[in-house]
């Protein structure tokens, strides 16, 4: 009886750590898009945007690369790309740290499903963010 409190526990301490990681991710993603925003608008306040064609190659940030790049000359526009991919990495973490709280529990059958749902989720944005 005592092992089944302790699981309960240690599941809802799993639980309480994901639920930090994910509130985490979030704030701290919209704290970086929200700077990279004030220094876009600081330094781009003067600038004309056409809106009658949409060229989406336009700011070259489309690679991880790019936008580190971009966040070396702390680029507005490489800033507000970055918050969006601490909010796109945050989920991906979680599905992480699942992995390894069901490897804790050896739950090997949780495992497999995570490392499944964690290999489709990074071979569907491979070829979207490395170029």
């Amino acid at each position: 009886m005592i092992k089944d409190s302790k699981n309960f526990f240690a599941d809802k301490d799993v639980q309480v750590i994901l639920g930090t990681l994910l509130r985490v991710g979030v704030i701290s993603s919209m704290s970086v898009v929200f700077v990279g925003g004030l220094i876009y608008l600081f330094s781009n306040y003067s600038g004309l945007v056409d809106y009658e064609k949409f060229n989406p190659g336009k700011s070259g940030l489309s690679s991880i690369s790019a936008i580190f790049s971009g966040l070396r000359s702390l680029d507005g526009s490489a800033i507000i790309q970055f918050g969006t991919l601490l909010l796109i990495f945050t989920p991906i973490l979680r599905v992480v740290f699942s992995v390894f709280s069901f490897l804790i529990e050896r739950d090997y059958l949780y495992v497999l499903i995570g490392l499944f749902v964690l290999c489709v989720i990074l071979f569907s944005l491979s070829n979207k963010l490395v170029g």
